[in-house]
C-alpha cells in the first residue's frame, strides 16, 4: 500500500470514528446510569434520520443545522418514553427492559414503515459532493462536520459530567444508586435526565448519518450492533473509552477492506465483539486502568 493510500485510510477511519462515537454515547450513558440495554436505540437513530429528511426537504432547514432540532425534540421524546415504559417497571429483572425496549423498537421501524413505506431516501444537497483538500487527500465536508460534531460532543460531555451538579449526580447514580439516594439525589428525576440525554444523542447520531448514508425503516439496526461493540470495547461507564473504542474499530474496519472484502466488515466488528468479551472484559480503560495500579 502507498503511503497516500495509507494516510488515506487512516484519516477516513478517524473521521467515522468520531461517527461511531456520537452513536455509541447515549447507549453507554443509558447503560451506565440505569442498567438498561437500549434497543429502542436503532429505532430513534432511524427516526432522527427521516425527522431530518422531512426538516431538509419540506422546511428547506440547512442540512448541519437540523441537528439543533432534532436533538431538543427527542430529548423530549426521553423523557416521556422513560416515564411512560422505564419507570413502571424499576426494579423488574433485566429481561424485562430489555424486551420492552425490543418492542418499541419493532413498533418505531412498523410506523415508519406506514407513514415513509419501505423506500430508501437520501438527503441530497449542494454539500454532498463537496471536498476539501488537505495534503493533496480529499476529504468530505459532511465527514469533517460530523467528526467536529463528534468532537464537540466528547468535550461536552466530559465538561457536563465532571463540572454540572446534574453530570455529577448522573455519575453518582452510575456508580452507587442507593448511595446516591441516600445524600439526597433525586434519582428518579436523575434517571429521566440521563435516559432523555442518552435517546438525544442517539438522534443527533440519526441527523447526521442522514447526511452520509441512504436509509430506510430497517436503517440502525447495524450500528446499534457496532455501539454495543464500540461500549464493550471502551468500557461501558467511560465516555472517553466510548470514543477510543470507535477509534478502534474504525480502524479495524478500514484495514479489513484492504486485507479482505468490503462485505466483512460487520464481520470484523462482531469478531472484535467477542475477542474483547473473552480477553477484555473490563474494556480498553479497564486495561489501562490496571496498568497503573
Amino acid at each position: 500500500m502507498a503511503a497516500k493510500d495509507f494516510v488515506s485510510l487512516v484519516i477516513s477511519a478517524i473521521l467515522t470514528a468520531g461517527l461511531y462515537a456520537i452513536m455509541s454515547y447515549g447507549l453507554a450513558l443509558i447503560y451506565g446510569v440505569m442498567k438498561i440495554i437500549n434497543l429502542a436505540h436503532a429505532g430513534v437513530i432511524m427516526l432522527s434520520a427521516y425527522m431530518t429528511f422531512w426538516l431538509v426537504t419540506t422546511y428547506h432547514v440547512n442540512p448541519f443545522l437540523a441537528p439543533l432540532i432534532v436533538m431538543p425534540t427527542f430529548f423530549l421524546v426521553g423523557l416521556a418514553m422513560q416515564r411512560i415504559f422505564i419507570r413502571p417497571i424499576t426494579g423488574a429483572p433485566p429481561i424485562a427492559s430489555l424486551l420492552l425496549l425490543f418492542g418499541v423498537w419493532l413498533i418505531m421501524q412498523n410506523v415508519a414503515y406506514l407513514i415513509f413505506s419501505g423506500d430508501t431516501r437520501s438527503i441530497f444537497t449542494e454539500y454532498t459532493l463537496l471536498t476539501i483538500k488537505v495534503a493533496d487527500i480529499p476529504l468530505s465536508l459532511n465527514r469533517l462536520f460530523v467528526f467536529a460534531v463528534g468532537i464537540v460532543v466528547l468535550v461536552a460531555l466530559q465538561l457536563f459530567l465532571s463540572r454540572t451538579y446534574p453530570g455529577r449526580a448522573i455519575r453518582a447514580l452510575a456508580a452507587d444508586s442507593e448511595a446516591a439516594s441516600l445524600v439526597g439525589i433525586n434519582t428518579g428525576r436523575i434517571s429521566m435526565l440521563a435516559f432523555g440525554l442518552g435517546i438525544s444523542l442517539a438522534a443527533l447520531a440519526g441527523s447526521l448519518m442522514s447526511l452520509i448514508y441512504t436509509f430506510d425503516p430497517d436503517f440502525g439496526r447495524s450500528h446499534l450492533l457496532k455501539s454495543f461493540c464500540i461500549v464493550v470495547l471502551g468500557g461501558v461507564e467511560s465516555i472517553i473509552g466510548v470514543a477510543l473504542g470507535s477509534l478502534v474499530l474504525a480502524l479495524a474496519e478500514a484495514f479489513s477492506v484492504v486485507w479482505l472484502r468490503a462485505t466483512l466488515q460487520d464481520f470484523v466488528s462482531f469478531a472484535l465483539l467477542v475477542l474483547v468479551l473473552l480477553v477484555l472484559p473490563n474494556g480498553l480503560i479497564g486495561l489501562f486502568r490496571g496498568r497503573t495500579h
